[in-house]
């Protein structure tokens, strides 16, 4: 496999998890009834969808073709939020920890990245500003779970 197939690969990968990530939050929007969460999803919801430009960008850079949709474990995953929130009697809450166990889960997918591949530098400003983009938001909702 040629390296810029392989970097391709792994980009696609994530713009799949931010695809996720999107669909995610606007979900968690929706399943929340303060004004100040929905919010702060929709926002999280924009950047995602920003990160997933950025990554497309990246990815033709490379000459390869980006992804186009989120995955099935993501679909799975919302459904399973949406099922949790209808049933918990504190559905907010319950959102959030989801948003605090998902926002982790992509600083991982970002650091797995960075750490893995020699990356352009173009590619790793990128990538290095969405995982700080993500610390910010888990910091975040993490402050915001806390005065729940």
């Amino acid at each position: 496999m040629k390296y810029t197939e392989k970097v391709s690969n792994k980009l696609n990968e994530l713009l799949e998890k931010n695809y996720d990530a999107e669909a995610g939050y606007i979900a968690a929007k929706d399943n929340v009834k303060d004004s100040n969460l929905k919010n702060f999803f929709k926002e999280r919801a924009t950047d995602r969808y920003d990160f997933g430009h950025e990554l497309k960008a990246e990815i033709k850079s490379f000459g390869e073709e980006p992804d186009k949709g989120t995955s099935l474990k993501g679909d799975a995953h919302r459904v399973w939020m949406n099922l949790k929130s209808t049933f918990s009697s504190d559905s907010d809450e319950a959102v959030l920890k989801e948003a605090i166990r998902g926002e982790k889960k992509a600083l991982e997918d970002y650091n797995d990245i960075l750490k893995e591949l020699d990356l352009p530098a173009s590619t790793r400003t990128v990538l290095e500003k969405h995982r700080s983009s993500v610390q910010a938001s888990l910091d975040h909702v993490k402050t915001i779970k806390d005065f729940a």
